[in-house]
């Protein structure tokens, strides 16, 4: 007899975790790798009043930030597909569910704080400041800035696949039997 704790899971829920866990960690290795590359590829260059000016992501710690926990997001992701296909198999460690767990609560963290810090400089970029008179610089660098929005939207489609993953892990780490 069965209680709770000891049952087995079926064969479509360890399919459709594997499947899961697989499938969202390519498209976070692929979604944060197409976030850098927008991120280092966002320059341009301009002259105004007859001073050349450059907007680059380098000129500013929170967008290098962002690209550098992008990167990190990339390489752990492509490197956590072997853990994930190592648990695909039935008997697998169970202690390799919370060891992915707390991966993947890492990586959300760090990752929802390089987006978070990057888009509050893009705020100020867009918008800029009067108390401290900063002026919007998105207003003559467009293309700049355009690319850097669009790479910090890639940046939180890959938060919001590591929060699922972080959900998903946590709930098949919750069924370790002790």
């Amino acid at each position: 007899m069965e209680t709770e704790n000891n049952k087995i899971p079926s064969p479509n829920t360890h399919l459709s975790f594997m499947a899961s866990q697989i499938w969202l960690r390519i498209v976070a290795a692929a979604t944060s790798i197409a976030a850098v590359i927008l991120m280092l590829n966002s320059r341009q260059s301009k002259v105004l009043y007859g001073t050349s000016l450059d907007a680059r992501y380098t000129y500013s710690p929170a967008f290098k930030f962002f690209t550098f926990m992008n990167v990190v997001a990339c390489a752990l992701s492509v490197l956590s597909l072997l853990p994930a296909f190592k648990l695909g198999r039935k008997s697998s460690n169970s202690v390799y569910y919370f060891y992915l767990f707390v991966h993947d609560l890492i990586l959300a963290i760090l990752l929802a704080a390089g987006s978070g810090a990057a888009t509050s400089f893009a705020q100020v970029g867009k918008y800029g400041n009067s108390h401290t008179g900063w002026m919007p610089v998105c207003d003559n660098f467009g293309k700049f800035c355009h690319k850097a929005v669009f790479s910090l939207i890639l940046g939180y489609i890959v938060v919001f696949c590591y929060v699922l993953l972080t959900i998903i892990s946590a709930n098949k780490s919750r069924q370790i039997p002790v």
